[in-house]
């Protein structure tokens, strides 16, 4: 079984104006499409495990965002921003000719996916959040200091002549990125590392990505804004969170009543808010746990209704 679906996995690459988006495409050519977008500094990878265990009916494209996986990374002096991926999908989408499609995304792929689907309603068919809320809104308070942070970072960065990328050997780059997320297995790890790591002539491994994906993200929404672009969205929306996840990690009470509301905006529109056992990486980690959810809203949402005329 195992071995059909791997042969059936080829590899993506989209022009973009300063290089290339890559990725990797399952299923027929005709099948229903569904768009898979990936969390903060991971890559397409992470739905090597799950997609084995979705609709085989559907076409899945999983895609390496900039600065991420084998994608090319965003020119000198250019931030990483929530809306700058909007449009990458948009460009993605463009190039594969899909007018209308499903997303699944996990984590930042999640508010990515859910932004896209406010700005675009009419393209979006069914939505998947993976440990995701949507949304990721910051009190106004908060906004001038982040903004100024996430600058600072960049300018700083731009200051320095020598190249601060480190080498490892493979050993190394697997303790270093299971320390830096300790929700990955040991087999996620490696499967991150396909298309998370570059071999360097100097005899060595560096780490794919953008340095710059870790600075200080400087566009910020209110709870408010999240809300009214929530309820733009037409897609049947299904929300997984585990239950050691991404939730758990805001623990102050503010953070939780945020959550809490958009959360609820789902509720009160009739989608879907599952809770599952598992942490930040279920998805990757267990995909068994979450692939009945998943397969059951394609089923029913996307597979079982007519193609748009």
């Amino acid at each position: 079984m195992s071995s059909t679906v791997k042969q059936a996995v080829s590899e993506l690459s989209l022009p973009v104006p300063w290089g290339e988006i890559r990725g990797k495409i399952w299923g027929p050519d005709h099948g229903r499409p569904v768009l898979c977008l990936h969390g903060w500094a991971d890559n397409c990878g992470t739905f090597n495990t799950l997609i084995p265990h979705l609709p085989k009916e559907c076409r899945y494209v999983a895609v390496d965002l900039p600065g991420h996986g084998l994608s090319s990374h965003r020119p000198p002096g250019v931030f990483y921003s929530f809306s700058a991926y909007v449009a990458d999908v948009r460009r993605v989408v463009n190039g594969l000719q899909w007018t209308k499609f499903s997303i699944i995304g996990h984590s930042m792929g999640g508010n990515i996916a859910a932004m896209f689907s406010a700005l675009h309603p009419e393209m979006v068919e069914a939505l998947i959040l993976l440990d995701a809320f949507g949304f990721l809104p910051i009190n106004p308070t908060e906004i001038s200091k982040v903004m100024r942070q996430g600058m600072d970072e960049m300018l700083q960065f731009e200051k320095q002549t020598e190249d601060k990328r480190r080498l490892y050997t493979y050993e190394k780059a697997v303790e270093r990125l299971l320390a830096a997320n300790p929700t990955l297995s040991e087999e996620s790890v490696n499967i991150l590392l396909e298309r998370g790591l570059v071999q360097v002539e100097r005899a060595g491994f560096e780490f794919s990505r953008d340095l710059r994906i870790n600075f200080k993200n400087i566009e910020r929404v209110s709870l408010e804004q999240s809300l009214e672009m929530q309820s733009r969205i037409q897609a049947s929306i299904l929300v997984i969170l585990a239950d050691e996840g991404f939730g758990k990690t805001f623990p102050e009470s503010d953070q939780q009543k945020v959550t809490n509301t958009l959360l609820q905006g789902y509720r009160d529109r009739n989608h879907t808010v599952v809770t599952v056992p598992g942490n930040h990486h279920v998805h990757l980690n267990n995909p068994e746990v979450i692939a009945p959810f998943v397969s059951n809203f394609l089923q029913t949402k996307v597979l079982s209704q007519q193609l748009p005329a």
